[in-house]
């Protein structure tokens, strides 16, 4: 079973045999609705046939005593699987776990027939050789299993498993007219054990692979040089009437952090019908707690990652004192025509809150005026601006990102060291570099966006994003 269909599986078994487990919580919820268990069924359905389909079952060979003809030694070869078709499945959920059944299938298989026969009658003996086809007619195939949490990873473990050929049919291409009868009578219920086992074989052996991979998966994803998004597992999945619903902790975490948990008020839980507009959800519905969102400001203003120099601004006059010696005639008189630079720094962590409309966001920032003399470089007044914007979400990929539009803003003065400044006229300048540097900065680093809980290969479409304080929440369907 290929690595490829993980999600398909994943969005399937995402049922444990138990809704009790620990008090940790996570961050971002992932639900998983009839519409998209429905879809991963038919899509795991079509894999699973592609990886059946041209297996080779074992070599077949039986004696059987033929009236009038004697001994004969017939063997069966090449005996192989060469078309499945699926009439009808589904998939059910149940106390134990869940089950995926397969019924009224169709198989199509070709094998090879030699058969030798010596006898009192024929001391020479005869022997011929040929084709065959089957045709299975009702094949039934069902699994039973259940994923729990462990240790942040999850664990997959095969309840029950079974393949069983109702009706099948065999037709003779040459040979003797006994022959076929031999075949029907003999052979048969070896041909239908040797496709029950082959398929029930590659049942396990793609648990197996897939429970390796569930293991594999990271609990963190990097995001920069800076931090990476924890994205262990909490707690076992939790099954509901009609939808599944897993917990990850999605909080930022320092690259080289151990993982510990982290306290942030989470809040009630989240309905789907709600969430997707009642009547007619999406395939997926992921959830994102404002604490998501918080976790990545405090993360990056203790890393001293929210500071920067700007040396370059669309109107670079701006950065020389001879542009400022009518707002601060003073600056211009102690340090005539020399360059400047603006030190700019984040002063506290961004407080982040999710709205009935967009997410809010007020920063507090310390603008400090370099100026550039003889090589050095000389602080000689810091501005505190506090601007408040709004953050809209968009999707791009399988990220979630958005830009910040300036709402407001106001300035003062932290201190100088060329005497008092008039701050209404500090106003515009502050509103150019805030419109033309601070904004457009942020904006390039959010539109990065964090990665959503979806695995390579898999695409959300039909995107649907609502507000519902304090979380965001992506209704999706899925493509493949």
């Amino acid at each position: 079973m290929a690595p490829s269909i993980c999600f398909l599986l994943l969005s399937l078994l995402f049922l444990s045999s138990s809704t009790s487990g620990t008090d940790e919580e996570g961050f971002i919820s992932v639900i998983i609705s009839d519409k998209g268990l429905d879809f991963a069924k038919d899509i795991l359905i079509d894999q699973a046939v592609a990886s059946i389909v041209q297996s080779q079952l074992p070599q077949i060979e039986k004696t059987v005593q033929v009236p009038l003809v004697g001994k004969a030694k017939v063997v069966l070869s090449d005996i192989t699987i060469n078309h499945i078709q699926v009439n009808s499945s589904s998939v059910n959920t149940g106390e134990t776990g869940i089950a995926l059944v397969v019924s009224g299938a169709t198989a199509d298989l070709s094998l090879n027939w030699r058969y030798s026969v010596s006898s009192w009658l024929v001391p020479i003996g005869i022997s011929d050789s040929g084709t065959a086809t089957v045709k299975v007619n009702d094949l039934q195939v069902g699994l039973t299993v259940n994923l729990r949490n462990q240790e942040g990873t999850l664990k997959l473990n095969l309840l029950d498993s079974g393949c069983h050929v109702r009706d099948l049919s065999i037709k003779l291409h040459g040979g003797a007219a006994w022959l076929y009868q031999v075949l029907v009578d003999a052979f048969a219920g070896n041909i239908a054990s040797a496709v029950e086992e082959a398929i029930s074989k590659k049942i396990n052996e793609g648990i197996s692979t897939l429970d390796l991979l569930l293991q594999s998966l990271p609990k963190t994803i990097p995001l920069d040089e800076t931090a990476a998004l924890n994205v262990s597992f909490m707690d076992n999945p939790v099954l509901s009437d009609s939808a599944i619903e897993l917990e990850i902790n999605g909080l930022f975490t320092g690259r080289n952090e151990v993982l510990v948990p982290q306290a942030y008020y989470r809040g009630s839980g989240l309905s789907l019908s709600a969430s997707c507009g009642g009547s007619s959800p999406k395939m997926i519905t992921i959830s994102l707690h404002e604490s998501v969102f918080k976790s990545g400001s405090m993360l990056y203003f203790t890393a001293d990652s929210m500071q920067w120099i700007v040396d370059e601004l669309p109107d670079q006059a701006l950065l020389n004192t001879a542009e400022w010696r009518f707002l601060i005639p003073q600056l211009y008189k102690k340090y005539p025509n020399d360059d400047m630079n603006l030190n700019i720094s984040v002063s506290s962590p961004p407080d982040i809150q999710v709205t009935n409309k967009d997410v809010s966001v007020n920063i507090f920032i310390d603008i400090t005026i370099d100026v550039l003399e003889d090589g050095e470089v000389i602080p000689v007044a810091c501005i505190s601006v506090d601007f408040s914007a709004s953050f809209a979400v968009e999707i791009l990929g399988n990220n979630l990102a958005g830009w910040l539009k300036l709402r407001k803003f106001s300035t003062s003065l932290k201190w100088s060291k060329i005497g008092k400044l008039h701050m209404n006229l500090i106003q515009s300048v502050t509103s150019t570099v805030l419109k033309t540097v601070i904004i457009p900065y942020l904006n390039s680093q959010l539109l990065r966006g964090i990665p959503l809980p979806i695995l390579n290969g898999f695409a959300i479409k039909n995107v649907c994003i609502l507000y519902a304080p304090p979380r965001i929440t992506v209704c999706s369907d899925v493509s493949f």
